[in-house]
């Protein structure tokens, strides 16, 4: 046996010195344009470049970015920036550039007319230097702003006739509907693209948002959906074409056998749509993992196939209500962001926006999904910014194949991933980048990746342990649970147990917990996805925290013998 530990520490020693350059991370600088390989995003020089994004309103009667009479523009660029988002899905309505007398007023007019007295002294105020410029040329100053601060843009087509989106009925849902004539969409499209050709921080076009109602079909999706592809391909070649699929952007399943049919490649991305009330209040009145299970397996079959098939999906409208109080939504967010680390896809925040000029005829409306505050002074809750700042890096693709791939363990509900300080305290939740690296055999052994340690069970209520007998039924970890995110092993005296959370961050076991039936029962804490990765990470420990194990004698590693 003493061999055998002398053989390990070596062994893990020259795995340390081998390796050692991993440990420093290399900053990505973005090469622009972006294009496609296979389902991933990337720049010129093939790296990965995932879009993490949070949408800002420019599509509504006033059609002024939301936010300008309380902020100045570049200190809301430098606050998207600061809550680590790396891109905006900036809205716009197709008249905007198609009917002259909306485009060419001015801020002050446009307000005027909407009897926004004191949105006019806000902006004076805040941004004075835009008061009188025509809405297109605001338009344009926003993504110059954002542009300065390192923040790249999606344009979103979201609607034809200014106002709030969406119903079935409100004439901008589908071709040939009241306000959504598809000649004339196709001219905003043109003009839209040629307007940004050249401006380097536009990275994407997105078609249009959320198509619905009683008269979409198939067939003039493809007709339609094509023909503006090619049109702004046409006007702007650097640009990414972003499609959106059917019945509120839920449904792209049409593409699974008839994929679209274009004269170029290398720049189409399908986006989708998923909220907590997708699904109505299945969330708040249904078992939280029986509920994620199947409305996954739905997502998959509607729009996250395609991700196997070999394109990037861009998940452009997710959201919940930022006070926390909502259960559907919270219920829901967790599954999602479960899904979404495993899945790795880009996707877009609803919403940037604190509060509105005007929607829905009333005035300075607050924005419960808005991640700024009615102000847009402050974040309306910071512990939702930590739940979704690990997805705000990717976890693999283009560019990042270097590191050796491995596993980590994502806690949905903190939006933190399981890390050890050393071989000797316990694990617990941390930031992702500092994540420890595990691998998850075929055995169904968490083992730390480059040792021969693998995770453990104690007993019921303990923390879990890192050992080195790797064989007993303590150290076999299964996905169960519908929702495939409770982590299940056998405690010392054979109860079966689920990995859990508590009130330290600490890893611990418990019994499982909600996995069926019960509707009331949060499962949350007990929720874990294994998230594979070639990010670079706490995949080796310092060489003195792993030199400091040799001073501990074979008996306090294996027990006594």
């Amino acid at each position: 046996m003493g061999r055998l530990v002398f053989f390990s520490f070596v062994s893990i020693f020259s795995f340390l010195v081998t390796f050692s350059d991993v440990m420093i991370p290399q900053k990505h600088v973005m090469a622009l344009p972006l294009s496609t390989d296979s389902r991933w995003i990337v720049d010129e020089n093939g790296q990965r470049v995932k879009l993490a994004c949070v949408n800002w309103v420019s599509h509504l009667e006033v059609m002024v970015a939301e936010g300008l009479s309380k902020q100045p523009m570049d200190a809301i660029a430098k606050r998207i920036l600061s809550m680590g988002f790396n891109c905006v899905r900036l809205t716009w309505p197709v008249f905007l550039v198609t009917n002259d007398t909306l485009g060419f007023l001015t801020v002050r007019q446009s307000l005027q007319s909407h009897g926004l007295l004191e949105s006019i002294s806000g902006i004076q105020a805040n941004n004075p230097s835009i008061i009188d410029l025509s809405l297109l040329d605001v338009y344009q100053a926003v993504v110059s702003s954002l542009g300065d601060n390192n923040v790249m843009v999606i344009l979103d087509n979201h609607i034809s006739k200014p106002g709030w989106c969406c119903s079935n009925f409100d004439g901008n849902g589908f071709f040939g509907d009241q306000y959504f004539d598809p000649d004339e969409w196709i001219t905003g499209l043109t003009r839209m693209a040629s307007m940004f050709n050249g401006v380097p921080n536009v990275v994407g076009m997105s078609l249009r948002n959320e198509l619905r109602g009683p008269k979409q079909n198939v067939n003039d999706w493809y007709r339609y959906m094509q023909k503006g592809a090619e049109a702004v391909h046409s006007a702007n070649p650097d640009v990414i074409v972003i499609l959106s699929g059917l019945n509120y952007d839920k449904d792209l399943s049409f593409l699974r056998n008839r994929p679209v049919n274009l004269t170029f490649s290398g720049k189409i991305v399908f986006e989708a749509h998923w909220y907590g009330f997708t699904d109505g209040e299945a969330w708040r009145n249904g078992n939280s993992n029986q509920v994620c299970g199947r409305v996954v397996d739905n997502m998959m079959r509607m729009s996250g196939f395609l991700l196997d098939q070999g394109w990037p999906l861009f998940v452009s409208e997710f959201g919940v209500d930022q006070r926390g109080t909502n259960v559907n939504d919270n219920r829901y967010l967790g599954c999602f962001l479960g899904v979404a680390a495993e899945l790795d896809f880009d996707w877009a925040l609803w919403t940037l926006v604190g509060s509105y000029y005007l929607r829905q005829g009333v005035l300075g409306m607050n924005e419960y999904y808005g991640v700024l505050n009615w102000n847009w002074c402050e974040a309306r809750n910071s512990t939702f910014l930590q739940q979704i700042s690990a997805l705000q890096s990717p976890f693999r693709g283009p560019g990042l194949s270097e590191v050796n791939p491995h596993t980590v363990i994502f806690h949905p509900s903190t939006g933190l991933c399981v890390l050890r300080k050393s071989l000797f305290e316990p694990l617990r939740l941390g930031p992702c980048s500092e994540s420890e690296s595990w691998n998850y055999t075929p055995q169904k052994i968490l083992s730390v990746k480059g040792t021969y340690f693998c995770l453990q069970t104690d007993d019921l209520a303990e923390p879990v342990k890192v050992g080195l007998i790797c064989t007993d039924s303590n150290s076999k970890w299964e996905t169960i649970s519908d929702s495939k995110m409770h982590l299940s092993s056998k405690a010392s005296n054979g109860t079966t147990v689920c990995l859990d959370v508590d009130s330290n961050n600490t890893i611990v076991t418990n019994i499982c917990k909600c996995l069926s039936k019960d509707n009331a029962c949060d499962p949350e804490s007990q929720w874990f996805k294994l998230v594979n990765s070639t990010r670079s990470s706490a995949m080796i420990k310092p060489l003195s925290q792993m030199i400091s194990i040799l001073n501990f004698p074979a008996k306090d590693i294996y027990g006594s013998s």
